[in-house]
This record gives structure tokens, C-alpha cells and sequence, in this order.
């Protein structure tokens, strides 16, 4: 089977060498290593077209450490059976073709607009600067500018009272 995953290449298989910390070298959360992680999840997915819970299994056997897994359990599986319906919800947002984003940016905006859809116990500043932040480490250079924009219009006409 095909893999296909953004774990930067390194000898260690500890949480903060996978998942490589913000240029600000604050310590990630639980849930921001979770988040990574789902996003991680997200790719391999829609490169590599494997299982859901192969891919579930295989993160929980390569990670180790504190990880917010309940989140990673909860969200990822989530997500594959509503990418109709997500892709629906960007397509009128976008300025190109679904077909025509980088693969990371295409999993951030899912990510992102499931969370806005199906996860109003986050907000929605959360949702957008966590799908920024995660964009400015796994996407392209100026991907996240992109990503901020999708989904600051799509939190407005999702979360209209909480806007």
C-alpha cells in the first residue's frame, strides 16, 4: 500500500521531533499536536487513498507522547464521509478550481471548514489561526494568506452570531 505523509525526516519518533514546532518555538499543545496530526491524517488520505483506520492505527503506533487523541479520534475519521459537503461549502469561496490547490491547502480548508461547520464549541478565531498556523508549517510560503482569507469568509457566513 501507499503512503504518503508530511512527517519531516528525522531519526527520532518522539511528538516534538515529527511534528516540527512554530518559528517561534513556543511548546505545542496537546491539541495543536492533534491538530497537526489530523492534518497529517488528512493528507495521507487523500494522497495515498488509504483507510481511515489504517491510518488512524498508524499514526497511534508511530506517535508517543501527549497527544490529545480523544481530538485525533474524534475529528479525523470525521471528516473523509463529509468531503462532499465541505467541498460544496469552499467551491463558491475559491478564486480556482478545487482541482487546481496544493494538496496541503486543500486539507487545511477541509480541516477548517469542517471545524466552522461541525465544531462550534471552537471558535471561529480559533478555527482560522490554527488552519494559519498550520498552513505556514506544512504548506506553501505564502499558502496561509490564502488559507486566512477562505476561511475568514467562510466563518462569516457559517458563525453569523458569532461574528
Amino acid at each position: 500500500m501507499k503512503t504518503a505523509t508530511l512527517l519531516p525526516l528525522s531519526g527520532q519518533t518522539t511528538p516534538d521531533a515529527v511534528l516540527p514546532q512554530s518559528s517561534s518555538k513556543k511548546k505545542l499543545s496537546d491539541r495543536q499536536k492533534a491538530r497537526r496530526m489530523v492534518l497529517q491524517a488528512l493528507y495521507q488520505w487523500q494522497i495515498a487513498g488509504a483507510p481511515v483506520t489504517d491510518i488512524q492505527a498508524e499514526f497511534r503506533g508511530y506517535y508517543q507522547g501527549k497527544i490529545d487523541w480523544a481530538y485525533f479520534n474524534e475529528v479525523f475519521p470525521a471528516i473523509p464521509p463529509c468531503v462532499i459537503e465541505l467541498d460544496a461549502a469552499l467551491t463558491p469561496l475559491l478564486d480556482r478550481e478545487m482541482s487546481a490547490l496544493d494538496p496541503v491547502e486543500l486539507s487545511v480548508l477541509r480541516f477548517g471548514m469542517y471545524e466552522l461547520l461541525h465544531r462550534i464549541d471552537v471558535p471561529y478565531k480559533v478555527v482560522i489561526n490554527e488552519c494559519v498556523e498550520l498552513a505556514k508549517v506544512f504548506g506553501a510560503t505564502d499558502g496561509h494568506k490564502y488559507i486566512n482569507g477562505i476561511l475568514d469568509r467562510a466563518a462569516r457566513m457559517i458563525r453569523t452570531l458569532e461574528v
